[in-house]
């Protein structure tokens, strides 16, 4: 490993505030699919770590809510808490201790402009958190959760998403529950695109696209509520 291989980690392990003593979990963590498919028998993306980090992600937010704001009720507590957990919160962690400088993506992707996608950063910021995880147990996930989304949850609203906020509405009008159906999907795996519409009983059905399901159905949910003359 090269002195400015070494140097690299030891600065996002600063930035991190953990020293791995499994090192294989942070290069699984700064994997990008991309990079892993081309040498498959040997490497493997960030995608499993990614699905475990935004369960511990989402606890120790939570935690850290019930503390924070002892006056709210339960709904106002999952308002901040979505804010908190969603993408675009994640991608602003991952550029402030510079995350994508350190992502390991093939020449396509390099290309492409992948280290500074957002949907790309919040996915390795959850992979990180669950390689702090495993590599230092709750204690240094949460530790790095509670010193870098300090000013996120000073600011954090208890605002609705769009999909609860649609969810409310065809509810109060006794329209049942919003239906989401995926129209179509395309891309490679780790480029993927998901097109999805959202629609309620009775009324035309507003599409959105997204690299996620969930992205799709809460960007659909936005544009139906829009249609209704609704505020997102």
């Amino acid at each position: 490993m090269s002195a400015e291989t070494l140097a690299g980690i030891e600065r996002l392990e600063a930035a991190l505030g953990h020293r791995f003593s499994n090192p294989a979990l942070l290069a699984e963590a700064l994997t990008h699919p991309s990079a892993a498919q081309r040498n498959a028998a040997t490497r493997r993306g960030y995608e499993r770590l990614e699905f475990l980090g935004d369960r511990v992600l989402g606890l120790v937010v939570a935690q850290l809510l019930w503390q924070r704001f002892p006056h709210d009720d339960e709904g106002a507590l999952t308002r901040r808490h979505m804010a908190l957990v969603r993408r675009e919160t994640l991608a602003d962690v991952a550029r402030e201790i510079g995350i994508g400088e350190f992502l390991m993506v093939s020449g396509g992707e390099e290309t492409a402009g992948v280290r500074r996608n957002p949907t790309v950063l919040g996915d390795v910021c959850e992979a990180l958190i669950a390689a702090l995880y495993l590599d230092g147990g709750f204690a240094a996930a949460q530790a790095f959760v509670e010193r870098c989304w300090a000013r996120h949850i000073g600011a954090a609203q208890p605002v609705r998403d769009p999909k609860t906020a649609l969810q409310e509405w065809t509810q109060a009008r006794g329209l049942g529950l919003p239906n989401y159906t995926i129209v179509e999907t395309i891309g490679p795996p780790h480029r993927r695109r998901f097109t999805v519409a959202a629609s309620v009983a009775g009324m035309p059905a507003e599409t959105a696209t997204g690299s996620s399901k969930r992205e799709a159905e809460t960007a659909a949910a936005a544009a139906l509520l829009t249609a209704l003359g609704e505020k997102p």
